[in-house]
């Protein structure tokens, strides 16, 4: 401000040209005559720095199309700008879409934002469920954490989910996190989607024991079923991460704050799982919702189950109350989920039966100790001995 009022001081002195001037404060004659206009039209004022945006943008945003990304925001609380951007592109309702970047500045203009904290990450395993190349290869399952609604009343969400499309086939609260009160909701969904390939879940019940066989009486009637249960490994939650990744976005959904009582918690949950599927635009999908990629599975929910067979040169025996089978006299612990269930011998030589359960392998079963070794003890003692060898 200074210097372009001295400027201007010099130039009424009438001792220099305006060149002259120009040259001497080392700007362009053009600069100069502008300072000069903008001295006679508004005096010191006009002297000042002045903003070089366009009075008017062609291309702004109307009112109406801004009001429309603040409408979607308001009715889905949890969606960013590139949501809500793929949302109004497949809604067709706007005149014009505006870009991402645009979306985030109105959203933020109207408060409508929340900074997240930047928090370290670990680095990732790598991907655990690549092989889910089509809908129903691979669903996952697996208890939200526990809450309490208004009335006191601890909620337990069973959700699953198909690994490949996203889509989420059930989020129910149930009473107990047990086998009783979860099985139930599995045969729902089996009996509406049909039956996957495998199932992926944590180890912990009612999924998984930290017995030998790691069974459960819900993981052996997966198994009855023809389903593959498939575990993350202990302390692994993102082998799982697509599922754990929706259990955030249902959290910031419908548990806070927490419904005044089950029925009204229920209620959420569903309006959610609508949303999910058929509403919000998944970032990993290329913003599309996974209802547009997931199929019901060829394979139907059987009437009744069949009765497990096995090869003819097998050994077959039942599992008795305790767990155990009669072998040779003697009593072998098997697992106590395979109550009642027949369970196949496959020879490997004169001492050694490989176990199975249908196709799942429980282990070799050594003679003369009466026990069965699970599949990693077996191999583990196979190298002993082949390093023993050499």
């Amino acid at each position: 401000m200074e210097e372009r009022y001295r400027f201007i001081e010099e130039w009424m002195s009438d001792d220099w040209s305006m060149a002259e001037l120009c040259r001497d404060f080392g700007i362009t004659r053009k600069t100069g005559y502008k300072w000069l206009e903008r001295y006679q039209a508004a005096g010191m004022e006009g002297l000042r720095d002045q903003s070089r945006a366009p009075l008017y943008q062609a291309l702004a945003l109307s009112q109406e199309d801004e009001q429309r990304v603040v409408e979607v925001r308001l009715e889905h609380r949890y969606w960013g700008a590139r949501k809500i951007r793929a949302y109004l592109e497949r809604e067709g309702t706007s005149e014009r879409i505006p870009a991402v970047s645009t979306i985030g500045s109105i959203l933020q203009s109207r408060g409508l934002t929340v900074a997240r904290k930047r928090r370290l990450r670990a680095r990732a395993n790598p991907e655990p469920l690549r092989d889910a190349e089509a809908a129903n290869r691979v669903w996952s399952a697996d208890f939200k954490g526990w809450f309490r609604t208004g009335d006191g009343e601890r909620i337990d969400p069973l959700t699953i989910s198909d690994a490949h499309s996203r889509y989420l086939l059930r989020c129910q609260a149930v009473k107990a996190a047990d086998t009783e009160h979860s099985q139930p909701i599995f045969e729902a969904a089996f009996r509406e989607y049909g039956l996957p390939e495998r199932l992926r879940t944590d180890n912990g019940a009612p999924f998984a024991s930290n017995g030998e066989s790691g069974l459960t009486k819900l993981s052996v009637w997966w198994i009855k079923l023809g389903i593959v249960p498939e575990r993350i490994q202990p302390g692994k939650p993102q082998q799982n991460g697509r599922h754990e990744r929706m259990h955030r976005t249902l959290k910031q959904a419908t548990a806070s704050p927490p419904a005044r009582n089950r029925r009204v918690q229920q209620e959420r949950f569903d309006q959610f799982r609508q949303e999910y599927n058929h509403q919000r635009p998944h970032e990993a999908l290329g913003q599309t919702t996974p209802a547009t990629h997931y199929q019901v599975s060829p394979r139907e929910y059987p009437r009744r189950l069949e009765e497990v067979e096995y090869p003819a040169d097998w050994q077959v025996r039942r599992v008795a109350r305790g767990g155990q089978m009669r072998w040779q006299g003697l009593n072998v612990f098997v697992a106590h989920a395979l109550e009642g269930e027949a369970i196949g011998l496959q020879p490997l030589d004169d001492l050694h039966w490989r176990a199975w359960f249908r196709f799942y392998e429980l282990g070799v079963l050594v003679s003369h100790s009466a026990r069965i070794l699970r599949p990693e003890q077996w191999a583990k003692r196979q190298r002993q001995l082949a390093e023993d060898r050499q």
